[in-house]
């Protein structure tokens, strides 16, 4: 049985990550590829109960740091219990955000510093990255605009001010640029429609075998 695919999706709040995210999954389905849908924080037993910790109150509930080791604790687990053993299995698994997401939220829109970020991630990660990483890029004004739409309970990321969501977006722009092989970038605020078939387009992209196979 062969190794299946770890895909991610990352960008700010609002960017429509976690409907494409079911409509990717539809289509690989159809393809005939098994597919698995997760999220951070979250996915196992354990990160989701440390979501509720690091989405719920106050913006100033945690430190930088604790937030940061807060997140890498839950992706650990999300990692060691739910990821790797569906990759074994051959199964293609599709996270709604990843370690990227700690390096632009905590890095840089927290002002932790980059090289504090890196230095957990290496110590918990051990080399385990994604296959490919999808961001969706949105203008703030706009995202935040559609987070007020949803009309769901605010998280203390989404409740952050404008210059937060602008640094999180630059942060995450320059994080594509740094890694060019592995993350392709679609405008967010595209269609639904043309966000799907540039996923599709970027997905045949890195992998060809499905060109054909997914309707891009």
């Amino acid at each position: 049985m062969s190794i299946g695919k770890f895909i991610t999706f990352e960008g700010g709040e609002g960017a429509g990550k976690t409907t494409q995210a079911e409509l990717l999954s539809n289509a690989l389905e159809k393809a005939g590829i098994e597919t698995l849908q997760t999220r951070e924080p979250g996915g196992t037993f354990g990160a989701e109960a440390i979501r509720d910790l690091v989405l719920e109150g106050t913006s100033d509930r945690w430190s930088g740091m604790t937030e940061l080791l807060l997140m890498y604790a839950a992706r650990l687990d999300h990692i060691e219990k739910l990821i790797k053993p569906a990759l074994a299995r051959g199964v293609w698994v599709i996270s709604d955000r990843f370690a990227d997401s700690s390096m632009a939220y905590q890095g840089h829109a927290r002002g932790l510093g980059p090289h504090h970020v890196k230095a957990v991630h290496e110590a918990v990660m051990e080399g385990f990255e994604p296959d490919l990483t999808i961001l969706f890029d949105m203008d703030p004004v706009i995202a935040q605009k559609r987070v007020e739409i949803r009309g769901e309970n605010l998280t203390r990321f989404d409740a952050e001010n404008l210059e937060f969501h602008k640094t999180l977006r630059k942060a995450f722009l320059d994080i594509a640029k740094e890694n060019p092989q592995r993350v392709h970038t679609i405008d967010a605020d595209d269609t639904r429609a043309e966000v799907q078939n540039n996923i599709l387009f970027a997905l045949t992209k890195k992998f060809p075998d499905l060109a054909g196979k997914v309707g891009a």
